[in-house]
């Protein structure tokens, strides 16, 4: 056979192969690519399609092989790196990440479009400060995208450079005005004032919008306009004005966005089978001198980030922010693609044949490099409190933190915070009622069936006495108190979470009981409340 005879085959091969995909004969697509990637061994585009093909079938293991043979024959190719990248988010494989973003910043002398992608891709990998250092040089060398604006003012604030960040974002805002996630950041970076508000702002952008509330992007944007508005007639005091904006930034976002209760407490019912078989083998054996990782779990809003911030000032600690390497690694060691609830389900079927020294180990190896020298460091991902029969059993020397707050006022810090498309629970009263009774459900079951496996910690307690809870916290974590964990609003690492502005200032309780406000509006969600736990007590 002619060279070109080869290459014609292979061409025919690649159009039968995207038939396959077309037509959802997804068996016949996979033997059509791997025969393919046999042919052509170093293509890398070919390896990223096969890659995806094997995450659709929920292959994870397959996947990332296919990602990681790709990654040493990548072409000094931005938008190739970068997209290798990404897919290697999904299958967990945080180190092959950050070989790409290395590989990326050996570009020489690059345009400010190469350096923007090089900080996305420490954005990516939660490496905050080289993020932000990336982005000076973009910025410096000249940036033009919306997406490049964007994520310049996202890490202007995440840094604590609060006020670089709203020019930046009046700046994104007047560039692209239809820019929603601009606007929700740009009200929550500082209390508004009546002074200096930027209510008149977001009012005339929000009324050049169009209303069609049947298209879902146009519906969304008005969404987070009103959401912003929100935040600053709240800041104002104008409470009924407020609610109003809430009440219609919450009612689009859940009609585009319902919230899946049947499927919610699918997962709780399954964890809760489970977790018999969870505890009941030994627990993992892994041994390790380096880093300890500490877990912060709870609900969304329950304080996780001031416990954070107030830990990570420690001289020992660090924080990785909120990461989901666990829950990656779950998924690779049970061979599930991550796809929401139906694939935490698939997991829990295989609780029995998981390798749990396998799963700390492979978590381990994929986040220590976080420390950055530190003897510790945080993992603070509120849904990790899933996994909490999990993480015991992986790395039974790492302890877990359960930060616990008052239900009516974490369930209005959650309806009234716009957390996007990520969580469809919160933009109603009945939807996040109901998401708190399986929260509720979930953690009283891991008191009783692993007792002492996560430490308690009342929000109300960290903000009225944090020396004596700071202490409790410490000692359950082997260290001993320092100054600097009762000081903040001094800790200048990075906090990439909405809640970063806030937990710069000093420690106050102006969070406890801030609900009242709106207590004649929210009736409705206290007397779900009541009814979920009424319910969860005589289950």
């Amino acid at each position: 056979m002619t060279s070109a005879d080869a290459h014609t085959g292979e061409a025919r091969l690649r159009q039968q192969a995207r038939r396959f995909l077309e037509a959802g004969q997804w068996d016949a697509a996979k033997a059509a690519f791997e025969e393919l990637v046999q042919r052509a061994p170093r293509d890398v585009p070919l390896r990223m399609e096969l890659a995806d093909l094997m995450l659709r079938r929920g292959q994870m293991r397959a996947a990332s092989s296919q990602l990681l043979q790709a990654a040493p024959l990548l072409p000094n190719d931005v938008p190739m790196i970068a997209e290798l990248a990404w897919r290697l988010s999904m299958t967990g494989e945080t180190l092959a990440i950050r070989a790409c973003a290395e590989r990326l910043e050996r570009a020489p002398d690059p345009p400010g479009w190469v350096l923007a992608e090089q900080a996305h891709l420490r954005w990516m990998l939660g490496d905050i400060p080289a993020a932000r250092a990336r982005m000076d040089l973009a910025v410096a060398a000249g940036i033009d995208s919306q997406t490049e604006y964007y994520l310049n003012a996202m890490l202007l604030q995440f840094t604590g450079r609060l006020a670089e960040a709203e020019v930046a974002l009046l700046e994104t805002l007047r560039r692209w005005p239809d820019y929603g996630d601009a606007a929700v950041i740009l009200a929550n970076l500082r209390r508004q004032t009546a002074a200096t508000n930027h209510l008149g702002f977001l009012r005339e952008r929000l009324g050049r919008l169009p209303r069609d509330s049947t298209d879902m992007r146009a519906g969304l944007t008005r969404a987070k306009f009103e959401s912003a508005i929100f935040k600053v007639f709240d800041d104002l005091g104008r409470h009924d004005e407020a609610w109003q904006a809430l009440e219609r930034s919450n009612a689009l976002m859940h009609s585009f966005l319902p919230y899946d209760a049947d499927s919610e407490a699918a997962v709780t019912d399954a964890l809760i089978e489970v977790s018999a078989t969870a505890l009941s083998g030994k627990t993992g054996s892994t041994t390790f001198d380096g880093p300890m990782p500490i877990f912060i779990v709870g609900m969304p809003r329950s304080g996780s980030t001031l416990l954070d911030h107030m830990l990570s000032a420690h001289s020992a600690v660090t924080s990785a922010g909120e990461i989901n390497d666990f829950q990656r690694q779950l998924h690779w060691i049970a061979d599930v693609a991550p796809r929401g609830n139906p694939s935490l389900l698939k997991i829990l079927e295989r609780t029995g044949q998981l390798d749990f020294d396998e799963l700390g180990a492979r978590y381990l190896m994929q986040t220590q490099w976080r420390a950055q020298g530190r003897k510790y460091f945080i993992d603070k991902l509120p849904i990790n409190v899933r996994m909490v029969p999990f993480i015991r059993r992986a790395l039974p020397r790492a302890p877990i933190l359960h930060l616990a707050r008052d239900p009516m006022d974490v369930c209005y810090s959650n309806l009234k915070i716009m957390f996007g498309s990520a969580s469809p629970y919160c933009y109603d009263m009945q939807a996040v009622s109901h998401y708190y009774g399986q929260y509720a459900r979930l953690t009283n079951h891991w008191r009783e069936a692993l007792p002492n496996a996560m430490l308690d910690i009342p929000y109300a307690s960290l903000v009225r006495d944090p020396e004596a809870t700071m202490r409790q916290v410490l000692g359950h974590c082997g260290l001993e108190i320092e100054e600097a964990c009762l000081r903040p609003e001094l800790n200048t690492s990075p906090v990439a979470t909405p809640s970063s502005a806030q937990v710069r200032e000093s420690i106050h309780t102006r969070g406890i009981a801030q609900w009242r406000h709106y207590e004649k509006q929210l009736e409705p969600l206290r007397q779900a409340l009541a009814a979920e736990l009424v319910s969860n007590t005589t289950l």
